[in-house]
């Protein structure tokens, strides 16, 4: 009879392999992942770079979308306001057209118009964390200060860049508007008009702050128009963060079909893996202290 005076190094081979498999399971079972690191699958652990590139791309432009949607709606909320601030000062230009008011009425008008004036110009310096919206790609400072020596009655400040960010592959969107193209432009200036107003009430004829009055209505209506550019700056990123919501969903679904374990099979495995290790120890707590005198006797 032959008998293998070697079998140590099979039954080690046999608990360092159950062993092993034993951790694998653990492993899978506690990361949710069969592939841990690329050797345990290296076709799928390289397109999961792909798939990772794809993840945090998609990451940082819902971050962008969730900062650019505040400021946008910040932006179009001061512009509100100021198209009430302009229908009060219409209102009061029409009262103050009336030829029949007194001295002391015009008066009590412009003081109510330079309070509009100055909410106006806190309007126009809206900022969003220390970030002024309509001063072009002057963001740092105040675009509008109160300038009696101007003819507009204020000094802008800012410039006429715009801002844009990208907000998915591809897709780069335009931000803001600069105050000199909101407020003041070749169809309307709201400042213009509205300083004219003032004085025309001060100094001027019921004429003047009738023309003052209907120039600014037509800066109102060119500060309407522009305006629609954020709220459709806001719908196009409602659409493209669903777009990347879904891009999400489907992006980890893949990377799940990719290096996801199967948790109902290495529970199986482990279970396996943890019998066949107890009787590969088993075996050796009988076979290994026996020597070749124990075969010969």
């Amino acid at each position: 009879m032959r008998v293998n005076p070697d079998m140590s190094s099979d039954i080690l081979s046999a608990i360092w392999e159950t062993q092993d498999q034993e951790n694998t399971a653990l492993q899978q079972i506690s990361t949710g992942k069969r592939v841990n690191v690329p050797s345990d699958d290296p076709l799928a652990a390289a397109q999961m770079i792909g798939n990772q590139d794809q993840t945090n791309r998609a990451d940082q432009y819902l971050q962008n979308i969730d900062t650019l949607t505040s400021q946008l709606q910040t932006a179009d909320t001061a512009l509100s306001s100021s198209v009430q601030a302009i229908t009060q000062a219409i209102t009061l230009g029409v009262q103050g057209s009336t030829g029949t008011l007194s001295s002391a009425n015009r008066q009590q008008i412009v003081q109510n118009l330079k309070g509009l004036q100055s909410q106006l110009v806190q309007l126009a310096n809206t900022s969003v964390g220390g970030s002024y919206l309509f001063g072009g790609t002057a963001t740092t400072a105040p675009p509008y200060s109160l300038n009696p020596a101007s003819s507009s009655g204020v000094t802008y400040n800012g410039n006429s860049g715009t801002n844009t960010v990208q907000v998915a592959d591809g897709l780069n969107l335009q931000t803001n508007m600069p105050g000199n193209q909101l407020f003041q432009n070749s169809n309307g200036d709201v400042f213009a008009s509205l300083q004219s107003l003032i004085t025309a009430l001060q100094t001027g004829t019921a004429t003047d702050a009738e023309t003052a009055t209907n120039q600014l209505r037509t800066a109102f209506d060119s500060l309407t128009g522009q305006r629609i550019f954020y709220g459709n700056a806001v719908n196009q990123l409602n659409s493209t963060q669903s777009f990347l919501q879904q891009e999400q969903v489907t992006l980890k679904s893949q990377a799940n079909n990719l290096v996801g374990a199967d948790l109902t099979k290495a529970a199986t495995d482990l279970t396996r893996a943890t019998t066949a290790h107890d009787a590969a120890l088993a075996a050796a707590a009988k076979i290994l202290p026996t020597s070749l005198l124990d075969y010969l006797k």
